[in-house]
């Protein structure tokens, strides 16, 4: 079995790529496992710390790159993680970027499985970004995405044309629209989410974070191995499980920024908590606000996929998985 991870360089793609490299084998659309003889990782910029696993191939370049996209595709591929993004605040501020990466990078990544003819189990980290409005409004399985913003508009459009290509057999996709990932290790990056993150992951490390928006935020969460565990489940569902609505909202935590911070203060004590500085951005507000916190994701229930026991779970897991503590 050949996996090509797009995004490999990413935090979320990288700890993809490890997790499949532990295994020997995987199943692949309800079929029985297969050894996984390669697992090709594509970026802009990939960590040197990757694994040496000889399984592991790197390539860097720029995935509108056609001629290099469709070289990584004339090889036979199994299954295609495509996790590469702008991400949701530079997207916005870029438009012209964020559609060429978001929106014609992935279309043109289609056209070459069709053109190819490589049919493969094709897993898309969509995101909750494509649902705005009414905030208060619950989500459910058929609620129509309606996005403010282009970071949306633009996972929205490829979530269509995902659903139409397998549809037409091109490919066979799944596409998980992801909660808000937290806690990610590193450092803040320009995704309007970022911190949701932050403001654990800084005072845990003894380090001032910034909360741009009020306690009373509502926002809906899922860990870091969470969806990894969810990434490769998708790849392992049959078509006809799926039947032909290719498009599945992921469970979830809804939780507020003031529970966040109670949880780590039950961890961290009141000294972690009085590093969070409360300085409202409007760009962040602008954005994340519009961002629906309460769904009801019966269908990813039902197929399977898994959500975090509690806020405080998934700050004891981040100390143990992250910072090598034991809570």
């Amino acid at each position: 079995m050949r996996i090509l991870i797009f995004g490999g360089g990413g935090f979320l793609g990288k700890r993809l790529a490890l997790e499949l490299l532990k295994r020997e084998s995987l199943s692949r659309a309800g079929e029985a496992a297969q050894d996984i003889r390669n697992v090709t990782v594509f970026d802009k910029i990939l960590p040197s710390d990757f694994s040496g696993d000889h399984r592991l191939v790197r390539f860097e370049g720029d995935i509108c790159d056609k001629s290099l996209i469709r070289s990584l595709l004339s090889e036979p591929v199994d299954i295609i993680f495509h996790l590469a993004a702008i991400v949701s605040g530079e997207a916005e501020k870029n438009f012209d970027l964020g559609m060429r990466v978001n929106l014609h990078a992935s279309l043109q990544m289609l056209e070459l499985c069709r053109e190819l003819k490589v049919n493969p189990i094709f897993v898309f980290a969509s995101s909750c970004a494509v649902f705005g409005g009414d905030v208060s409004t619950t989500i459910y399985d058929n609620t129509a995405a309606v996005p403010q913003s282009s970071y949306g508009s633009q996972k929205a459009i490829v979530e269509l044309l995902i659903n139409d290509y397998s549809r037409r057999g091109f490919i066979d996709g799944r596409v998980l629209r992801l909660p808000t990932i937290a806690i990610r290790p590193g450092k803040p990056n320009a995704a309007t989410s970022s911190f949701v993150s932050s403001i654990i992951r800084e005072p845990l490390q003894g380090k001032r974070a910034n909360c741009p928006v009020s306690p009373d935020t509502k926002i809906w969460i899922l860990s870091p191995s969470k969806v990894i565990e969810d990434f490769i489940f998708a790849a392992s569902l049959s078509a006809e499980t799926l039947g032909g609505n290719r498009i599945i909202n992921l469970p979830g935590i809804t939780t507020t920024v003031a529970e966040m911070v109670r949880s780590l203060e039950q961890v961290a004590g009141k000294k972690a908590v009085e590093l969070i500085d409360w300085q409202p951005d409007a760009f962040i507000q602008s954005i994340v606000l519009t961002w629906p916190p309460t769904f009801a994701p019966e269908r990813g229930e039902v197929l399977g996929f898994k959500k975090d026991a509690s806020v405080r779970h998934i700050i004891d897991s981040f100390i143990e998985e992250e910072l090598g503590q034991t809570k």
